[in-house]
């Protein structure tokens, strides 16, 4: 079946506000409710995609508290912290740990503005070692009561608020499409409309047809692909 062009409109006005400057970074953080209530906030704010590492031979699963955002935040699986964290890095994010220690800062005192990762560890036990000693900067949420830390995906709703904040407040959340490359944001265009042409794309090692001003593909494709439509 054809898309239909307000269905189009809807999947590139909620792309023209993705920010992909902004993400977070999961160490193990596996509990179905958290997870997906991680993926909905990050959806909410417009967060492009997420990142996670998990232990060996786990999968992520979700529940319906994410109510499909999984679908329109990617989560790209890592090796360990150390590889997540070079990866982020090389795209130019400044690292923001949830740690308590000595160093740590009012979350409240920093700038989000920039290339921002929030790193999260797990539902008991925080960050590992070796993930907090790469993060750039260790953060707090300050707390008034008996217990020390939020549930994590509370706290990552809080500072992804606060960062959309800042954000909005200094003029910075793209409205048109400007918080993603162009050639980024047509292939995620793409995708968002026509996911299982664009995974038999994939499969098959060829480029994403382009799309008609009114989402249309406007190339001729196997019958059975466009089936898929």
């Amino acid at each position: 079946m054809p898309l239909l062009p307000r269905r189009f409109e809807r999947l590139k006005a909620v792309l023209d506000r993705r920010m992909a400057d902004l993400t977070v970074l999961l160490e193990h953080v596996e509990k179905p409710h958290n997870l997906s209530a991680i993926l909905r906030s990050c959806d909410a704010v417009g967060v492009l995609e997420a990142h996670a590492v998990w232990l060996e031979g786990r999968l992520p699963t979700f529940n319906s508290t994410a109510q499909g955002s999984q679908k329109w935040v990617p989560l790209h699986r890592h090796p360990s912290a150390a590889d997540a964290v070079a990866a982020l890095k090389r795209q130019g994010f400044r690292l923001y740990g949830t740690h308590l220690s000595a160093d740590a800062v009012d979350y409240r005192q920093c700038d989000f503005t920039g290339p921002t990762a929030f790193v999260l560890g797990a539902e008991k036990w925080g960050l590992s070692p070796e993930a907090t000693a790469l993060v750039d900067q260790a953060i707090v949420i300050p707390m008034s009561g008996m217990v020390q830390s939020l549930n994590v995906s509370v706290a990552t709703a809080t500072l992804l608020f606060e960062a959309l904040r800042q954000r909005q407040a200094a003029g910075l959340v793209p409205c048109q499409g400007e918080g993603l490359a162009p050639e980024h944001y047509q292939r995620r265009l793409f995708e968002w409309a026509y996911p299982e042409v664009a995974a038999w794309c994939r499969r098959e090692g060829r480029a994403y047809p382009p799309l008609d001003a009114e989402g249309a593909i406007s190339e001729a494709l196997p019958r059975t692909v466009r089936l898929r439509h």
